[in-house]
């Protein structure tokens, strides 16, 4: 077991509070990683093997994933590329015993966006996961979002489709344009719930389903395909054709 270099989080200045996944294998490397994480003010969920970590990366909203290489049941490498092809972003920093050249070659092209070699600082981990996440909240600053002949400017607040010009409530607004960022992707009920309603509990009412049909009716209605499509049993995705 290759543990971290011990250095106290609470000296290391973060940008913000991230929501991170760790998956790896070994209890007490993961163990100490979330507490590290926790100490230096965020959120971290841990898996302890590549099915599991898949499927929480699959389904969650996470800001950054930090994914040991060598994992049970499916490999890191795996996981990242499964992951890739089904549109999912979220930056990833693997972490690996082999540091040869060959080696972060490989997994940078499985798609991992670092390669750090164990044994490590955590203030180097924690500094390599604040980059990959500014990188991404910067993309995430686009002002303009287009899916098919569907467009939201942030700027003028402003929704149109095939040029006509859609009016939406403010939390219809917010709604879509969480919906347009995951364009492509399956965005669960848990995920509406935290990131347009800021619940993080299911209030076990019909207030989502309530305002997805009527974001629908508004964006689809005069027009021959729909762009915002219901996936049973998982959620919602938007996407043309």
């Amino acid at each position: 077991m290759h543990m971290p270099a011990t250095q106290s989080s609470s000296e290391i200045a973060y940008n913000g509070p991230m929501k991170i996944l760790v998956i790896e294998d070994d209890r007490e490397a993961a163990d100490y990683l979330q507490k590290a994480f926790t100490e230096a003010g965020h959120t971290a969920h841990v898996a302890g093997d590549g099915e599991t970590g898949f499927a929480l990366a699959d389904s969650g909203d996470y800001d950054v994933m930090v994914v040991d290489r060598m994992l049970p049941r499916r490999d890191g490498l795996s996981v990242i590329a499964g992951l890739r092809s089904r549109g999912n972003t979220t930056p990833v920093l693997i972490l690996s015993a082999l540091g040869e050249v060959d080696d972060r070659v490989t997994g940078l092209r499985a798609g991992g966006d670092d390669y750090l070699t164990k044994p490590y600082a955590f203030s180097e981990l924690l500094a390599r996961v604040e980059v990959l996440n500014r990188r991404a909240s910067a993309r995430e600053a686009e002002t303009l979002y287009r899916v098919g002949d569907l467009e939201l400017d942030r700027l003028s607040h402003s929704v149109r489709r095939a040029a006509r010009e859609i009016t939406l409530q403010p939390r219809e607004f917010r709604l879509l344009e969480y919906l347009m960022r995951h364009a492509g992707q399956v965005v669960t009920r848990t995920m509406l719930l935290e990131n347009v309603w800021d619940y993080h509990f299911d209030p076990q009412t019909n207030v989502i389903d309530v305002h997805v049909s009527r974001l629908r009716g508004k964006i689809e209605k005069g027009f021959d395909k729909p762009i915002l499509h219901t996936v049973r049993g998982a959620g919602y995705m938007l996407k043309s054709g």
